[in-house]
């Protein structure tokens, strides 16, 4: 029997217009998108401070995840996208405080630009269920 294919929303009226999800869990296996620093008000967080938007990025993955079932804990690999990689220590120091006991893999990449030219990163997260 195939594993059910559960979605994950963020509300985001781009969603249905993009065909997109926060997140999809299929199994055992939990994908959360690139997330960008976004805030409840649709505005950027932490507008030029690397560690700030990295900060919101992984709350709003962390909040996909716990509604796909899965945890901070059950992360095996990130992905944190920088305008600026020169800037990575500053990604990683919030990279680290949220995964210091569970040490997924992780790449650091640059990029040219996001969508909005005030986002400096994203992160995206994967995560396996033991459960």
């Amino acid at each position: 029997m195939e594993p059910i294919r559960q979605t994950v929303g963020s509300g985001s009226p781009l969603e249905p217009q993009i065909g997109f999800s926060r997140a999809v869990r299929k199994g055992a296996y939990v994908v959360v998108s690139g997330t960008a620093p976004i805030g409840d008000d649709g505005t950027t967080v932490g507008r030029g401070d690397v560690r700030a938007q990295t900060v919101r990025c992984l709350d709003i993955a962390e909040t996909a995840l716990n509604a796909a079932g899965a945890s901070l804990e059950d992360v095996v690999r990130t992905r944190v996208m920088l305008t600026d990689v020169t800037r990575w220590k500053e990604a990683a120091q919030a990279h680290g405080e949220r995964f210091a006991s569970v040490r997924p893999a992780c790449t650091f990449v640059e990029v040219s630009r996001f969508i909005d030219p005030d986002w400096l990163v994203e992160v995206e997260v994967d995560a396996v269920l033991d459960h």
